[in-house]
């Protein structure tokens, strides 16, 4: 049985930078992922909409579940959707490079009507956050929060996170995570990086009532044996409760989330054992 912490936890990026591993073999590992002890883990494949066209040649049996990214932003969505052909599609997740926030409303509207997947909308990092997630919740669409990436200006500190986690926890709209969470917990690496682990717990600090800077102190906590010990006393329900909100993070190395995790006691170990080779980091 997989434990709720980790059931459906991982999104498959493993073409995303630092990853960039090539199509075939990124459908391939994918269907070695299915197939393991650890399958409940794992999420969809996460492909970039320029590269649907590929994907037919990549996996002739176009049976992998797919995580569609929309770098042009809404607009673009219904070329990609033509694009995708019977390929099954997990979710769609769309950027939102100019678009004006009093447009999003209509702009999500037709997508919701042309698609059953589910909808995750990339927050900006400015001032249209506000305003963005506020339509998110009414239209049934979900958040994305980019938390890191290949240079330290995309990541963002402990506060700011604090403050997007504090709202879509306020708004009570499930939000996904990508880019940077290479490790279960916050540490320094060439830069600060966030640990997905002390966003769960910031998401449990922010339903249980937290301050914005309750939760910054949590997304700061470098203490791996308290951070582990504090999930693992949440039980069950309560995880299930959390990962509801939390629902995954994009991650181009399925292998090393599932081994540090184990390495603290929160999985066992037979889940975290003959992994297909990946990469560390995502940047989806």
């Amino acid at each position: 049985m997989t434990p709720p912490l980790v059931a459906g936890l991982l999104d498959d990026a493993a073409m995303f930078p630092p990853g960039l591993l090539p199509l075939p073999q990124a459908v391939r590992a994918h269907a070695a992922h299915r197939t393991a002890a650890h399958s409940a883990a794992v999420g969809p494949l996460v492909v970039a909409a320029p590269a649907l066209a590929e994907l037919p040649a990549a996996d002739p049996a176009g049976t992998a579940p797919l995580a569609v990214t929309v770098p042009a932003g809404p607009a673009a969505v219904p070329a990609a959707l033509a694009e995708l052909g019977g390929f099954p599609l997990r979710a769609l997740e769309i950027p939102l490079p100019d678009l004006d926030p009093g447009e999003l409303p209509e702009a999500l509207r037709r997508i919701r009507g042309s698609t059953d997947a589910e909808v995750f909308v990339e927050v900006p990092r400015d001032d249209r956050r506000a305003a963005v997630l506020a339509a998110l919740g009414p239209l049934g669409c979900r958040a994305k929060f980019r938390t890191g990436g290949v240079r330290a200006d995309l990541h963002p500190g402990e506060e700011e996170l604090a403050a997007a986690v504090h709202e879509v926890v306020r708004l009570d709209v499930p939000f996904k995570a990508t880019a940077g969470l290479h490790h279960a917990v916050r540490g320094s690496r060439g830069f600060e990086e966030h640990g997905f682990l002390n966003i769960l717990l910031a998401v449990d600090a922010a339903l249980r009532g937290g301050s914005v800077a309750d939760l910054a102190a949590v997304l700061a906590d470098r203490d791996a044996p308290g951070i582990a010990a504090r999930v693992a006393a949440l039980g069950e329900e309560r995880t299930r409760e959390l990962r509801a909100r939390f629902t995954s993070f994009g991650t181009c190395s399925v292998a090393e989330p599932l081994a540090e995790l184990a390495a603290l006691g929160l999985l066992p170990g037979h889940l975290a054992t003959d992994l297909p080779a990946n990469h560390p980091g995502a940047d989806s």
